[in-house]
């Protein structure tokens, strides 16, 4: 994966207004490449399969694995890969759990809309989002109507496990407990999520897996 070089955008501590002024020119789409999967040879004769022509997106909780999956896809596919949430702290310059605690959430869930817009840009790739992008409607209308939508649905216990490892590090966790909020999260989300094109069941398993149900069900 080749390294993509961004000019971050520095905030001032208390100049919101200049935040969503630097944060808004950020997401135009004059921005750098997109950072790029490692590609290997391809041995098998191109008639096989269709190719890629629309971007491939990956939605559901947090833990579910999107973005993990998501790059190993994007090899298998031999695609570009996008993290919405990696490439909104490049444009503002801030980790996600800063951007809550600074601005809250409704602005991060502005920005996150807009960054989305700008990588669903038509061209093949595969994009892994946040767990709460799929909930806007703006966002949710997009990647219906122009990409191919992919649930990655995972248990509660399996959730908890992923979670913890990164602990202080999703904002809508913090003061709770994961386990009631991830239950909270899913009987709220789930039937949003199940709109996805394809659902793939995320099991306690290597990510390997889960990589392989999904080339199934993209017929690769």
């Amino acid at each position: 994966m080749t390294t993509r070089t961004t000019s971050r955008i520095r905030i001032g501590r208390g100049n919101f207004t200049s935040f969503k002024n630097s944060y808004a020119a950020a997401l135009l789409p004059d921005r750098g490449a997109l950072c790029i999967a490692p590609v290997t040879m391809n041995t098998a004769p191109a008639h096989q399969c269709d190719p890629i022509t629309r971007p491939i997106v990956l939605v559901g909780l947090m833990g579910a694995g999107k973005s993990t999956v998501g790059r190993r896809l994007a090899h298998r596919l031999h695609l570009p890969f996008a993290d919405s949430d990696h490439e909104i702290e490049e444009a503002a310059g801030l980790s996600i759990a800063e951007m809550f605690e600074k601005y809250g959430e409704a602005e991060f869930r502005d920005g996150e809309r807009r960054v989305i817009s700008r990588l669903i840009d038509g061209n093949p790739k595969v994009i892994a989002t946040g767990g709460g992008a799929f909930m806007n409607e703006y966002t949710r209308a997009l990647i219906l109507e122009k990409a191919t939508s992919i649930w990655l649905d995972a248990d509660i216990e399996t959730l908890v496990e992923r979670v913890g490892r990164r602990s202080g590090s999703r904002p809508l966790l913090n003061g709770t407990d994961p386990r009631e909020k991830l239950r909270s999260l899913a009987e709220t989300r789930n039937p949003i999520y199940a709109l996805a094109q394809i659902h793939i069941h995320s099991k306690p398993l290597p990510h390997d897996s889960t990589v392989e149900q999904i080339m199934k069900a993209l017929g690769r």
